[in-house]
């Protein structure tokens, strides 16, 4: 399996708690006004690399992985893969998206791979709720989700530090 990937950025700690591998992943629908990566969007953008290439860096590095992008969640198959593989090596996996919780939650194939993902921040950036102050987000309707507390519970759970 294949994914476009735009940068892989070692050792960075602003994509979600400690040192953390994030892949940037090519491709997003949502166009959010003010976006801080628009060059993302373009699903054909970035290299081209197999999940095994990938998945050497994240091992090499040995830290938790960030998903990011674009929106990972375009690429379910990939996204699963990654986090299968992620958990194997004992790392938790963190994904952001532009899709809300209550849109992921309602289309199976996303719904699927919620499972196998530790933390969701979850909706679009909106640059008129923009908020520096805010942690692993941007905007202030953005959320940091427990995914597998919101599975289990049936509600949003947000993520606590």
């Amino acid at each position: 399996m294949k994914v476009n990937v735009l940068d892989i950025v070692r050792g960075t700690t602003v994509d979600g708690p400690g040192f953390r591998t994030s892949v940037y992943m090519a491709g997003c629908r949502h166009a959010c006004p003010g976006c801080h990566n628009p060059q993302s969007w373009d699903f054909n953008g970035g290299t081209l690399m197999d999940i095994e290439e990938l998945m050497a860096v994240v091992e090499e590095e040995d830290w938790d992985v960030t998903l990011t992008g674009g929106d990972p969640m375009y690429h379910p198959g990939a996204v699963m893969e990654i986090a299968r593989r992620v958990h194997e090596l004992g790392h938790d996996i963190w994904v952001y998206t532009g899709f809300t919780w209550e849109d992921l939650i309602k289309k199976e194939e996303l719904s699927n791979v919620l499972r196998l993902i530790d933390v969701i921040v979850d909706g679009p950036y909106h640059a008129a709720e923009r908020d520096t102050d805010l942690l692993f987000r941007g905007s202030r309707n953005q959320r940091i989700i427990d995914v597998a507390s919101s599975l289990e519970s049936g509600m949003v759970m947000e993520w606590q530090r």
